[in-house]
């Protein structure tokens, strides 16, 4: 049995022109305890996927009018960028073919026919380690970070959820961003500019271990300072607010009157601020939250 990662079951698309194989394999899957879902042709598996986030993929190689190899990339390419591994199934056994499955973003290679015991051996720790991955990228997310990575032609690899869900461009912003990728990739961090393009933000961050350009990414319509205040530090909506006047400097006289507050009630919100923040005066929690909100 495939172990699962998460307590809901894991969903499988399995991509084959052939019949017999196509039900072999998904008939195994579902022996094992995944829900499966089936696409005879590379262009079915990209619209189910814009569809349906599967949990992992398993893609022939050798198809009719989109090949598994062609498939595989736009599947790993924005707009869908999916984070479900892709192990290819095939009769190629080259190490040209196997080479050629893993760049162009497959994380495993099984030759038919296929093995039933090592496919799903493989599955189940693909699936783990996507879940990790994955658990990883949404806590940047959680803390405010929203990450792009590209890699070193200026293509999308991989991104945060929030970031990956709010990044669109028109083709010539693309175009400046890659531009703008490529002549800061070899610079220091300290010395690149952030670049906005429509009301988006893109800061360097710096290269991962693997070489990805990494960027944080802020959309036109990301959320406003009072609500990521209150996400991050558990605050209502009014003591969010009262805070990030604070952080401006204004005096709660000033911040009574922009809210329409008595000043007590103002005292009263700084009180709650203070104890959740773990500070006990206006300037630490002022500091604080200001930290916060230029990270």
């Amino acid at each position: 049995m495939i172990e699962r990662p998460v307590t809901e079951q894991n969903i499988a698309l399995v991509v084959d022109d052939d019949p017999d194989s196509l039900t072999m394999v998904s008939a195994a899957l579902e022996e094992n305890g995944m829900s499966v879902i089936v696409a005879r042709d590379g262009q079915t598996a990209l619209d189910l996927v814009g569809r349906v986030s599967p949990d992992v993929i398993l893609l022939d190689a050798i198809m009719p009018r989109m090949n598994g190899f062609e498939t595989c990339k736009r599947l790993k390419s924005a707009p869908l960028a999916t984070e479900a591994p892709i192990i290819f199934m095939t009769g190629l056994s080259d190490a040209d073919d196997v080479v050629r499955g893993l760049s162009a973003g497959g994380v495993d290679y099984i030759t038919k026919p296929i093995v039933v015991d090592e496919l799903i051996a493989r599955i189940g720790i693909h699936i783990v380690n996507s879940k990790l991955i994955q658990s990883a990228r949404d806590a940047l997310d959680t803390s405010g970070r929203s990450i792009l990575a590209f890699d070193r032609q200026g293509e999308l690899v991989w991104g945060s959820a929030l970031a990956l869900a709010s990044f669109t461009l028109a083709a010539p912003h693309r175009t400046r961003l890659r531009e703008w990728l490529l002549d800061n990739s070899r610079k220091p961090v300290s010395q690149i500019q952030p670049l906005v393009l429509d009301g988006n933000a893109f800061g360097f961050v710096g290269l991962s271990n693997s070489r990805e350009i990494l960027i944080k990414f802020k959309p036109a319509d990301l959320e406003t300072s009072e609500q990521k205040l209150a996400r991050l530090l558990f605050l209502t909506s009014r003591e969010s607010e009262v805070l990030y006047w604070l952080t401006l400097g204004k005096t709660n006289r000033d911040i009574s009157a922009i809210l329409d507050l008595s000043p007590r009630t103002v005292n009263k919100h700084l009180e709650q601020i203070f104890q959740k923040m773990g500070v006990d005066n206006r300037t630490s929690a002022a500091v604080a939250a200001d930290r916060i909100l230029h990270e």
